[in-house]
């Protein structure tokens, strides 16, 4: 368990123990930060946990649509440091193959809406006293599917809108703590297979080629809005 040491700032990532969250909780650790992370996957977390930094790393197993372990994410941030940062990237793809809305099942429309928009929003109003002490930034990911109607993509797209949204209201909102969409784009990970069963995804960008483009983002905090990873400078497209 890492030690509480206030002059080192502290991040929650959600989805940490894969994928993009996994690429962005290393680059963090990397930088100095403590990182608190989470995940439904407890063996593929822990895993995570025990090939990166320890003493800086806090894991918590769990599922962001869960309040409790939302409280338990803020909580343990809080007591190692300064919040100065939240990432929410854990996310639900739905159904794979993604059907199209006409057969969309009910129940797995309301699972995508509770982890890719309720979730993120009920974290956020949980970390956000904390946020607003420290001047820290919220970063809520996004996807091209919100913005482009992709046939099949309805559920997952219209998610990632219905967030884009909310982070824009938000940072109408909020005068001290700046809040950024940010997509990264295609990456080569289990979610963007699961989106195309049985095709090839190699060709897309690795989730640490992407990481640099959210480092640029935080470094340099411009203006709350919404950010492609590909419009940042030294960032595959």
């Amino acid at each position: 368990m890492p030690l509480p040491d206030n002059t080192q700032p502290v991040a929650i990532v959600t989805g940490a123990s894969r994928g993009f969250g996994r690429a962005v909780t290393a680059a963090l650790l990397e930088r100095g930060w403590a990182v608190v992370g989470d995940a439904r996957r407890v063996a593929e977390l822990e895993s995570t946990a025990r090939e990166l930094n320890l003493t800086r790393l806090i894991v918590l197993p769990g599922d962001v649509t869960d309040a409790s372990h939302r409280a338990a994410l803020v909580a343990a941030a809080v007591g190692l440091g300064p919040l100065c940062l939240l990432v929410n990237n854990a996310s639900r793809l739905g159904p794979s193959p993604q059907p199209a809305l006409a057969d969309y099942p009910a129940n797995e429309l309301w699972d995508v809406y509770d982890t890719n928009v309720l979730a993120p929003v009920a974290l956020i109003q949980a970390a956000l006293p904390a946020l607003t002490e420290n001047a820290g930034v919220i970063v809520n990911l996004t996807s091209d599917a919100a913005v482009e109607p992709y046939p099949g993509w309805g559920g997952y797209g219209s998610s990632k809108a219905a967030l884009d949204q909310l982070s824009a209201v938000l940072a109408a909102e909020l005068t001290v703590v700046p809040v950024y969409a940010f997509d990264p784009g295609d990456m080569r990970t289990e979610m963007h297979q699961a989106a195309f069963p049985g095709e090839d995804i190699s060709d897309r960008a690795e989730p640490e080629a992407i990481v640099p483009a959210l480092l640029r983002l935080l470094d340099t905090r411009p203006t709350s809005g919404r950010y492609r990873a590909s419009d940042l400078a030294g960032v595959p497209s």
